[in-house]
């Protein structure tokens, strides 16, 4: 008896052994159209943390909707990290619960950002209805595929882009208003997020354009082929910047500050520059940028903070309930 209870200490001393040493976790809550990138990055990563800290790591991730998913974690998704498309999203944590700090956009270098996209147009093989610019999109009869301004920080680069190519050729807010007003009355169905959206277009086969960022379009090519569609990059674009952030509150609970961090800073690298230019994604290191010349084409970019105010004016005045764009999706 007294041998069966030493083994069961022993076992159970194992156990908790086994425990101590266990590989930290972390959850990366992101946005749907990263699905192929962090599919390449967490591997990387994982490498990479092993070889510094002779520790394994484990990453899981989730993703939908950019809005639906800063608000899951809002609500108690424990998230280590959050990496959007926009940074109201991020913003809404420090809002909400003081789950980051105000300032959270200063820690990594670029505005938190570590690469950039441009907002492009999907259109079908031999782009029938020959849409080469915002105003096409406005044509009788062309159906837009977009994601909802609301739940989608893919909506809102593509609301703001039309915005901004309105006050580049010289008009006002009013113009600007009544032509994003028009552009989102041509959408049959607004989607949630950016892949709900391709699958209407690609899938379902609705619509004749979809708008989107330029490394969904090279995740279409993978999924549904190359010969199926056209990009065509229009003259003005809001230059998406998708910034990161560690949730500070979840890994203060959890021990994972560390990991998490260099999880995040590990995004400069050369190494995961190189695995966001072969996902479309627009590496901020110049010198890898250097060398995929061929698939970044030459953008007029817009940049959202000079155009129309700092990201939490840009919420607070078109995309909350009740803002510019309810009014002129419902024509209050």
């Amino acid at each position: 008896m007294k041998k069966l209870f030493t083994a069961s200490l022993l076992a159970a001393g194992l156990a908790l052994g086994n425990l101590a040493q266990a590989a930290p976790t972390l959850l990366n809550v992101s946005y749907d159209v990263m699905r192929d990138f962090y599919k390449d990055y967490n591997p990387a990563f994982q490498k990479h943390w092993e070889a510094e800290h002779n520790e394994k790591v484990n990453v899981q991730m989730s993703f939908g909707g950019s809005s639906k998913q800063a608000r899951a974690v809002i609500d108690g998704l424990p998230a280590d990290v959050i990496t959007m498309n926009m940074a109201t999203d991020i913003n809404a944590l420090a809002d909400n619960g003081k789950l980051v700090p105000d300032d959270w956009v200063t820690r990594l270098p670029n505005n938190s950002a570590p690469f950039t996209s441009a907002t492009v147009f999907i259109v079908r093989k031999g782009n029938p209805k020959a849409l080469k610019d915002w105003p096409d999109l406005l044509k009788d009869g062309v159906q837009v595929i977009v994601p909802n301004p609301k739940t989608s920080g893919n909506g809102r680069y593509t609301y703001l882009s039309a915005w901004g190519y309105v006050l580049k050729q010289g008009g006002d807010e009013s113009k600007a208003r009544d032509f994003v007003g028009k552009l989102f009355k041509q959408a049959p169905v607004l989607d949630t997020g950016g892949r709900a959206a391709t699958t209407t277009f690609m899938t379902n086969q609705i619509g004749d354009v979809l708008v989107t960022f330029e490394n969904e379009a090279e995740m279409i090519a993978r999924e549904f082929g190359r010969d199926q569609f056209e990009v065509v990059y229009p003259s003005v674009s809001a230059e998406a910047e998708p910034p990161v952030t560690v949730v500070d509150k979840v890994v203060a609970r959890k021990g994972t500050q560390a990991v998490a961090e260099e999880y995040l800073k590990y995004l400069w690298s050369p190494a995961a520059q190189e695995i966001a230019a072969n996902n479309y994604l627009r590496p901020r290191d110049a010198t890898v940028l250097a060398k995929y010349t061929d698939r970044f084409p030459k953008v007029d970019f817009l940049s959202v903070e000079k155009t129309f105010g700092d990201w939490r004016t840009v919420q607070k005045t078109h995309f909350n309930d009740g803002g510019v764009f309810d009014q002129i999706y419902t024509g209050q």
